[in-house]
């Protein structure tokens, strides 16, 4: 009864669900490893926010780059901003993330000579991408700043592409290397995204600050998880419920008897009560012999 399960059908059948199974199992896995990854992340971020403010050179100097741990920490710096070597930050967006504008990106020039990259804030642009757009004035004299200190973008961690040819003072990049070059002088690894500034500017000489980084939304990954697990169960459920199928199929079909002629059919009526052996023609007419 079993013998059509080595037919080319069952087998392929059988084989394709024997492969799909250990690849959804990773799948499954692979998407709760994404959903742990990102609760991680949103605890990183939770605690880093949380944590008092240290003086940045606790976490960051000029011969390396603040630690994976210490990405969003607080930080606090003094000096003064060097607007002349300030530089915007091309293709970012506003809080709404829907306006594409420019960050204004300030070096500090601390006390020992050293430079900290800071990201003052965001500005809309002027609809002319060749221009240096209009930026509010950073403070001067001395100031102490507060901020989120950040490692080093790099067109590997962010997907951007430096470009070549770019217009005056104009960026891709947040790159503390890179600005060592043009600032001629040692720059701390990494930059601060701005959120507090001493003494503090009038409200219409802010940039638009850098929101927090989302560490509330933990996508969907852990029910793609679920569902892959699931979908790996439902292929030996399918596979059952397809043998159950073939086997009622084939047992209604033999209980039914062959078909044209055999054991199963009932004979016609004019053969029904011919002597064993009498052709049929000779019986059909036998009531109409002379």
């Amino acid at each position: 009864m079993y013998r059509f399960l080595l037919s080319r059908q069952w087998v392929i059948l059988t084989l394709l669900g024997l492969a799909l199974m250990p690849v959804m199992v990773q799948l499954g896995f692979w998407q709760l490893h994404r959903h742990q990854d990102r609760v991680a992340h949103n605890e990183l971020i939770a605690d880093s926010l949380a944590a008092d403010p240290v003086p940045v050179t606790e976490l960051t100097g000029t011969e390396r780059q603040p630690a994976a741990e210490d990405r969003f920490r607080r930080v606090t710096a003094s000096g003064v901003y060097d607007t002349g070597h300030e530089v915007v930050v091309r293709r970012r967006t506003a809080a709404d993330g829907r306006e594409v504008g420019y960050f204004v990106l300030t070096p500090l020039i601390r006390e020992d000579g050293t430079a900290l990259l800071v990201n003052r804030g965001w500005v809309p642009g002027n609809g002319d991408q060749r221009t240096f757009p209009e930026v509010p004035d950073a403070p001067g004299g001395t100031v102490t700043l507060t901020g989120r200190l950040m490692r080093d973008e790099t067109t590997e961690a962010t997907g951007i592409k430096v470009r070549e040819g770019l217009p005056d003072r104009q960026v891709m990049l947040i790159n503390s290397a890179d600005r060592e070059k043009e600032l001629g002088r040692p720059v701390l690894g990494g930059f601060v995204e701005l959120t507090d500034t001493a003494p503090r500017p009038a409200p219409d000489e802010l940039a638009q600050q850098v929101p927090e980084p989302d560490h509330s939304g933990i996508g969907a990954h852990l029910a793609y998880a679920v569902q892959w697990w699931l979908f790996t169960v439902a292929v030996p459920v399918g596979w059952v419920v397809l043998l159950r199928r073939e086997l009622r199929d084939r047992r209604a079909a033999a209980a039914a008897g062959p078909t044209a002629d055999g054991p199963g059919r009932e004979a016609p009526a004019d053969r029904r009560d011919a002597p064993a052996g009498t052709p049929a023609r000779t019986a059909a007419g036998a009531g109409t012999a002379d």
